[in-house]
């Protein structure tokens, strides 16, 4: 028993000196490439700024040994910060910027999920705006009601393109005489193809990408 216990410790050691060596071999890698003393958070840090510019794209999970950090600052007062500055922007922007007409055709585009409502931790699946009647218990949950129209991904939308998807709405939307002003969502899919609103603006979301 004794015997096996010492085997059994010898192999999960042997795994965990594994998993170090290959969670930091992409640090040696680049410290051998750009001669910097690059620390794990260094890099986790420069893995979610770039993915933020839009350089870093289509990945469907986090780099495993930076899931720890990026939890952290979703979690933090620096991704509140960022997010409020982004929202204070928005306001800055419609209160002395915008030409509105108060006709009822003055309009703004919202992403609902991790946009109105926070981002999850867990694991993302796509499609989730087909789940209509959910995403309206939420919206109510969080203070939002008295819409007269309300746009969702529904089952014939699934397989077409996300970006493309949310370009028709807003073609259909300006083909209806509403004027966009603006766009506000947490992907890139959200604020970018034609038509498109006359500024636009991004929340943090390091989390997952959707295209």
């Amino acid at each position: 028993m004794a015997r096996n216990l010492g085997f059994l410790l010898l192999v999960i050691h042997a795994l965990l000196l594994g998993l170090a060596a290959a969670d930091w071999n992409i640090l040696n890698q680049k410290k051998v490439k750009y001669g910097l003393q690059i620390t794990l958070k260094n890099y986790c840090e420069s893995w979610r700024m770039n993915v933020e510019l839009h350089n870093i794209r289509d990945f469907d999970v986090v780099p495993e040994e930076c899931v720890s950090y990026i939890g952290k600052y979703m979690t933090s007062t620096q991704y509140k910060v960022d997010s409020e500055m982004t929202i204070d922007e928005c306001t800055v922007y419609l209160s002395t910027s915008c030409g509105l007409k108060k006709d009822g055709t003055d309009a703004w585009i919202f992403d609902i999920d991790d946009t109105f409502f926070p981002p999850s931790l867990t694991t993302r699946k796509t499609g989730s705006g087909c789940l209509r009647s959910a995403t309206i218990d939420n919206l109510v949950d969080v203070g939002y009601h008295g819409w007269t129209s309300l746009i969702l991904r529904g089952p014939d939308d699934e397989n077409k393109d996300i970006q493309k998807y949310k370009a028709d709405v807003r073609k259909q939307l300006i083909s209806s005489g509403y004027r966009i002003w603006g766009i506000l969502g947490d992907q890139w899919s959200s604020v970018e193809g034609l038509p498109t609103a006359k500024r636009t603006f991004k929340l943090p979301n390091p989390l997952y990408y959707v295209a």
